[in-house]
C-alpha cells in the first residue's frame, strides 16, 4: 500500500471513530492476518503513521475541523470558532459545572498529586464528598497514590480523560497560572477556561448520544452540588 492510499485509510478511521485512537491503534489497519490470525507483513511503521497524520492536519488546516493529538490519541474535531454555529442545532445548554467544583478540580489539576485535605487547606472549606465523586465518575479524577501518613489518604490526580475533554496532549499545556493561593484573578482565569471546555464536551457528548440513542447517566445537579458546599462554607 503506497502512502496516498495508507492517508486515505487513517483519515477514513479517524472520522468514523468515536473517541481518539492511539498510534498502536492505527498500526492495526495495516496488518493484513492469515488464517490463523497471524500476521502476513510488518503493516506500516510507526513513525511513517506520525507522518502522515502530520500530512493529515495539514491537509485540513483551515477547514471547520481540525486533526489534532491528544494524551489518548488522535481525532478530529471541530474548530472553536464554528462553536457558534453548531450550538444553533443543539440551542440547550450543558450544564455548568459550581464554582467549587471548577476551585476542586483546577487545585488537582494544578497542585497534584494532593489529598482532600490539601483541597480543604487551600479552598478552606470542608470539601463536599459528592464532588470528588461526580469527578471521579466523569473520568476526570482518580486516586493515583496514597500519602504515608497515619490514615494513608488517597492522592489524587487528573485523568487521560480530563486532557482529551480539554483537547489537550499533557498538562504542560494548561493555562498557564501564577500560584493558585497567590490571587482570584488567576483562578477566575482557569475556571473560566475549563467551564468553556467542559461545556464542549458535554455538547459533544450529547451529540453522540443522540447519534446513538442512547445516553450517559445524567451529571448531578449543579445547584443541589453548589448549596452543599455553601452550607459548608457557612457554617
Amino acid at each position: 500500500m503506497d502512502n496516498v492510499e495508507a492517508k486515505k485509510v487513517l483519515e477514513t478511521a479517524l472520522l468514523c471513530a468515536r473517541e481518539p485512537l492511539s498510534i498502536h491503534s492505527l498500526k492495526k489497519l495495516f496488518v493484513e492476518l492469515d488464517d490463523q490470525d497471524r500476521p502476513r507483513g510488518p503493516g506500516i511503521g510507526a513513525d511513517t503513521i506520525k507522518e502522515l497524520l502530520e500530512e493529515l492536519r495539514l491537509d485540513w488546516a483551515g477547514k471547520g475541523v481540525e486533526v489534532i493529538s491528544l494524551s489518548t490519541g488522535w481525532r478530529f474535531q471541530s474548530r472553536p470558532e464554528m462553536k457558534l454555529y453548531l450550538d444553533r442545532l443543539n440551542p440547550e445548554k450543558p450544564p455548568r459545572y459550581s464554582r467549587a467544583t471548577l476551585e476542586t478540580l483546577a487545585i488537582i489539576a494544578y497542585r497534584q498529586p494532593v489529598t482532600r485535605g490539601d483541597i480543604e487547606e487551600i479552598r478552606g472549606v470542608a470539601v463536599n464528598s459528592q464532588t470528588i465523586k461526580m469527578l471521579e465518575d466523569r473520568g476526570w479524577v482518580d486516586a493515583v497514590g496514597y500519602r504515608d501518613v497515619v490514615g494513608r489518604p488517597a492522592l489524587l490526580g487528573t485523568t487521560k480523560q480530563f486532557l482529551d475533554d480539554l483537547g489537550l496532549n499533557s498538562l504542560s499545556q494548561l493555562p498557564p497560572l501564577q500560584q493558585i493561593s497567590d490571587g482570584q484573578n488567576a483562578m477566575e482565569t482557569l475556571e473560566a477556561a475549563l467551564q468553556e471546555n467542559f461545556e464542549k464536551a458535554a455538547q459533544e457528548s450529547a451529540e453522540q448520544a443522540t447519534e446513538q440513542e442512547t445516553g450517559p447517566a445524567p451529571d448531578l445537579t449543579v445547584d443541589a452540588e453548589h448549596n452543599q458546599e455553601t452550607n459548608n462554607e457557612q457554617t
